[in-house]
């Protein structure tokens, strides 16, 4: 029974994937070429996420600052959500709804991109910074799932938008985590070239 349940996460985890790969594929290319214009004109990318998604943005700055799969020259990118001083500094001092939006206002320039993750698109910490970077003239590249909740009724026509078809929270994770991996793959390649990745 245990073994089935384990299975079953397995087989649902793969039909999303690739039940997504086509509505996803448009706007996570849009999403490269974001990431791919603010890194070659000298900008930076600002990651947040809330609970669960701060993980995520942790891993996609360390995979864009370091490298994904080959080397490369580094690459901007800050995860807001890994200073631990700052952020309870701002949680305790201010509403902490805004842990992320003072982040990126110190910080984030117009011609920056935020990455924005959310699996409900609700998160208000993420919502108050993705309109702390529409203050700054940035990009915003949302990573959401549920429809896109109220990040996705925000967005500006400029923003990109890549939500996940699914309601389940686990199931949207996996597939952001996808989603970054194909993002630092996409820069990679515009950056480098086209290659085959050794296994």
């Amino acid at each position: 029974m245990l073994e089935q349940r384990i299975q079953q996460h397995f087989i649902d985890s793969a039909d999303l994937k690739y039940q997504s790969a086509q509505s996803l594929g448009k706007p996570v290319a849009a999403a490269v070429q974001a990431l791919l214009a603010c890194v070659t004109s000298g900008g930076k990318v600002l990651a947040c996420g809330h609970g669960g998604s701060a993980t995520l943005a942790q891993h996609f700055a360390a995979m864009f600052v370091g490298r994904f799969e080959r080397e490369r020259p580094e690459l901007g990118a800050l995860a807001l959500t890994a200073d631990g001083a700052i952020l309870t500094a701002i949680a305790r001092s201010d509403d902490g709804d805004q842990v992320f939006a003072r982040q990126v206002r110190a910080l984030g320039q117009a011609g920056d991109v935020l990455l924005a993750i959310s699996t409900s698109g609700n998160a208000a910490p993420v919502l108050r910074a993705l309109e702390a970077a529409h203050e700054r003239e940035m990009t915003v590249v949302a990573l959401t799932g549920h429809g896109g909740g109220e990040m996705g009724q925000v967005l500006r026509e400029t923003d990109v938008h890549v939500c996940v078809p699914h309601d389940r929270m686990a199931r949207i994770h996996e597939v952001h985590g996808l989603v970054l991996h194909c993002l630092c793959d996409g820069v990679d390649a515009q950056l480098l070239g086209e290659q085959e990745v050794s296994t």
